[in-house]
């Protein structure tokens, strides 16, 4: 990884390309995300960039939350994460990532939280057919159904599709491209959809395939 920056997603347009196509893009407004601290191997066991995104008034966070900016030099920030990059030597505490880290044409993995649907049934999670609507199946008729064999197993297997928690898990889109860079608003331009709602926090880095 040699590129990476804390986003906000904004929602979704389209623009047009020179040939007069039409390219679907999801609007994230990209930094600037100060390095907080940088983690080196002999003094943590493991190299990383610790950055912080979206200012925010001091009063908003704990102690020792606070404590981390003040020892940086950084204006306190809502949102702070780390990136292991290939090279952190290039990087300095207080050094801001914006969205000229990226150019056109980039291909990146964005990573967010989809949105959470809470406890849901087996036709809005797993898309599968309601019951029969006709007499002997009520008074049910959007339950998952029969399960298997009564006296042998005697239990559900594994990973059946279940009614459950739909949603808020952490996905990754992989290879997406960057159409265009707006260093002035601070904006990327990713074709194509990303996971999480509006307002939701993302990251961007570098492709790994």
């Amino acid at each position: 990884m040699n590129k990476a920056i804390i986003a906000k997603k904004l929602g979704m347009t389209q623009i047009f390309s020179q040939d007069g196509k039409v390219i679907p893009v999801t609007v994230v407004e990209a930094g600037p995300c100060p390095v907080v601290q940088i983690k080196t191997k002999e003094k943590d066991g493991y190299e990383a960039l610790k950055v912080a995104f979206g200012a925010v008034e001091e009063k908003a966070l704990n102690k020792p939350e606070a404590g981390q900016f003040k020892k940086a030099g950084v204006a306190p920030h809502k949102v702070l994460k780390e990136f292991r990059l290939d090279d952190i030597s290039a990087y300095t505490v207080g050094q801001v990532l914006t969205v000229e880290t990226f150019a056109e044409g980039d291909k990146v993995d964005v990573v967010g939280m989809t949105k959470g649907h809470g406890f849901s049934g087996v036709i809005k999670r797993w898309n599968q057919h309601r019951l029969k609507m006709t007499h002997g199946v009520g008074p049910v008729h959007r339950e998952v159904g029969s399960m298997g064999a009564n006296s042998s197993p005697s239990r559900v297997f594994k990973n059946k599709h279940m009614p459950g928690q739909y949603g808020n898990e952490r996905v990754t889109i992989q290879n997406l491209e960057v159409v265009k860079v707006d260093a002035a608003r601070n904006v990327l331009l990713i074709k194509g959809a990303i996971p999480g709602p509006k307002g939701g926090i993302i990251t961007v880095t570098d492709t790994v395939k």
